[in-house]
């Protein structure tokens, strides 16, 4: 199967598909935590319908609390603020906009049916950074 998100197409087989929450579960523009694997994430259905998963670990302090972070954004792009120290992170690439040395990996992530599912492995940095 071929999806586009966010403007990058990749080839995901439908077995790599996780299934983390049944998507009218969500509350818009907040976040939840799940587990693909053994891997955290944060997953965020925005008001928009948008939907963006990144790595549930803060990287300044290695604590998983990125789904209780603060969405808004910066310049039209949909950004997480971290609970703790409130770095901003944009969901769409994961890039810290307050320290060029930090970056969560964002993940392939689809709704199906009522399912929301993400890929059982993060974006390859090869796709435009995300990973």
């Amino acid at each position: 199967m071929s999806i586009t998100v966010h403007s990058f197409s990749l080839l995901i087989d439908d077995d790599v598909w996780v299934d983390v929450c049944p998507a009218d579960r969500m509350v818009p523009d907040r976040g939840i935590a799940a587990l693909v694997g053994d891997t955290p994430v944060a997953v965020f259905l925005l008001g928009d319908g948008s939907l963006y998963v990144i790595d549930h670990v803060e990287p300044f302090t290695g604590i998983p609390v990125m789904a209780r972070g603060l969405v808004g954004s910066v310049d039209d792009e949909p950004t997480v603020a971290s609970p703790l120290h409130k770095q901003r992170f944009q969901l769409r690439t994961g890039v810290c906009l307050d320290s060029a040395d930090h970056r969560l990996r964002t993940w392939p992530c689809r709704i199906s049916g009522n399912a929301i599912q993400v890929a059982s492995e993060p974006w390859p940095e090869a796709y435009g950074g995300e990973g």
